[in-house]
């Protein structure tokens, strides 16, 4: 069991944290099958991917969500009563179209397809979590997840999450999450696989 320490200890992530948690989630992420759908360019994904993530926890969960990050990682959680809040408004999906240019659309498709194999029921979201890889075995993702299930089992509530690396999946099943549904974003993009995870006493 890896220990914890104060490099990876969860804390809130505040707006001053926006260029280390989008450098960290960049880094995080550069493997990432969906992310790679997004941004298939090798030469500026990084880049786009720093913009993306720091976008995202900016405008819409680093206000609405509960975002906590350690030395080396990040998370962004939706709870049920942030949920409605927890959109893109229209500033937001502009900068996301600009940021995505001509895959906009295909960013689009692939979020309205998740959704439709969401929970109805309230439940908390797992949005976003990730560890730079030059810290990954350290601890850092796994602290964050354990920080956000507690959360979501102290409310007695059910998480969702989706994730598009297979190798990830044994990772969210030893926290208890199960595979629920199966599928292939459209227009050819990766398979995402939908997770939940029921709540621990």
């Amino acid at each position: 069991m890896t220990r914890m320490t104060l490099a990876n200890t969860p804390k809130t992530a505040v707006i001053d944290d926006a260029p280390a948690v989008g450098r960290t989630l960049a880094s995080a992420f550069g493997d990432d099958p969906m992310m790679r759908w997004f941004f298939p360019d090798d030469a500026t994904r990084e880049a786009g991917l720093g913009r993306y993530f720091t976008t995202l926890f900016t405008r819409q969960y680093g206000l609405h969500g509960v975002c906590e990050r350690t030395d080396a990682a990040a998370a962004f959680w939706v709870s049920p009563e942030g949920a409605e809040k927890a959109v893109p408004d229209a500033e937001t999906i502009r900068e996301l179209q600009e940021i995505l240019g001509d895959r906009a659309g295909v960013f689009r498709d692939a979020v309205t397809a998740a959704a439709e194999h969401g929970p109805a029921e309230p439940h908390w979201y797992l949005a976003v979590i990730g560890a730079d890889p030059a810290a990954r075995g350290r601890g850092h993702g796994s602290a964050l997840l354990r920080s956000g299930l507690a959360k979501a089992d102290a409310a007695g509530l059910p998480v969702h999450l989706e994730s598009s690396k297979p190798d990830n999946l044994p990772v969210y099943e030893h926290f208890g999450f199960v595979v629920r549904d199966e599928f292939r974003l459209p227009g050819g993009g990766p398979v995402l696989w939908a997770m939940r995870r029921e709540p621990q006493a």
